[in-house]
């Protein structure tokens, strides 16, 4: 499938110095909540599509395990709920589900068409740390473009980049590389408060070659991301104030695969199987015996970012591999 290129990168007013912000008192009046803090947490969400976690396992991945060995992790997250089960087995769906928090009766995304799609009422979750912290700084960067053309909002840093090229798994693995850098560099240059990295080329190559442990392409692929999980990670820890700042690390895929697809995959456990992993001083540490929705990812991002869970959102997660919640 072939979109047109999209770029939209908007830079947030940052603000810096007790002064600075007394005169902005004087001359404006507050928007709501803008006197609410932006504490020191942060969330750093990545996404891997179409990852399958016994392919991690074969993979070699020194930055996924060195994750987990830092906190919990789920090797069977369910990318369907137990209320809703109506929508396809595929990405549009599973990342509005990531985002947003809710399933696709409430978001209204069922398939890749995005028809019926509900985020004014089901926002992503950067609007929801925005309603208490105005001052949050967040950036999104992927190379689906339909992340950012329909499911992103109140990003103050938004970019798609491009995956140009008929073979796309190829495509995919230069925009992903290009992704990372811009990562690496909005790490080391801004001062964020909620990052999602989107990894696309594991999907693509599953495509073309097969979604399991024993494809080679498909495990190297996953090698790769991985590669670039150990850059953005290099950069987070290289922040000059990062012993100060309270980063919680997440990682999930929004579907897995069998054969060369995962549509349809509604009776299917290596299509509906994902994972998740919560790493960071705040979070648990082994395996979580509790069952793990797609829906909880963002859930546990506002939990840990400070965000009380207003019910009037509805969401449909839970926090979850805190250690206080």
């Amino acid at each position: 499938m072939t979109f047109r290129v999209l770029e939209n990168s908007v830079r947030g007013a940052w603000w810096r110095g007790a002064a600075l912000v007394l005169l902005l008192s004087v001359f404006a009046s507050p928007a709501p909540g803008a006197g609410a803090k932006v504490p020191n947490r942060r969330v750093l969400l990545i996404g891997i599509d179409g990852c399958r976690f016994d392919a991690i396992e074969r993979a070699n991945t020194p930055h996924l395990d060195q994750l987990m060995a830092s906190g919990c992790y789920d090797t069977d997250t369910q990318i369907l709920g137990t209320r809703y089960t109506g929508n396809n087995t595929i990405s549009g769906p599973g990342w509005s589900s990531i985002l947003t928090g809710v399933w696709a009766d409430k978001h209204g995304v069922n398939d890749n068409e995005f028809t019926g799609k509900n985020y004014r009422e089901y926002p992503h979750f950067f609007s929801r740390l925005k309603t208490v912290y105005p001052q949050a700084f967040t950036a999104s960067i992927v190379t689906w473009f339909p992340i950012q053309q329909h499911i992103v909002s109140a990003a103050d840093e938004g970019r798609a980049v491009p995956a140009i090229g008929e073979d796309k798994s190829v495509a995919y693995a230069k925009a992903d590389a290009i992704a990372a850098k811009e990562t690496t560099r909005l790490l080391q240059e801004k001062d964020p408060t909620a990052v999602f990295f989107y990894i696309g080329q594991v999907d693509e190559t599953g495509h073309k070659v097969g979604f399991h442990p024993s494809v080679t392409e498909y495990v190297e692929a996953i090698e790769r991301a991985d590669g670039h999980v150990g850059e953005v990670l290099a950069a987070l820890r290289s922040r000059p104030n990062v012993a100060a700042e309270d980063w919680l690390v997440l990682v999930t895929s929004d579907h897995g695969g069998k054969g060369t697809g995962h549509g349809d995959g509604h009776k299917e456990p290596e299509i509906l199987n994902s994972f998740m992993i919560v790493s960071g001083p705040a979070a648990q540490h082994g395996k979580l015996d509790e069952v793990t929705y797609l829906v909880d990812v963002p859930v546990t991002a506002l939990t840990h970012l400070g965000v009380a869970l207003d019910p009037a959102w509805k969401l449909d997660g839970r926090p979850v591999g805190l250690k206080h919640r």
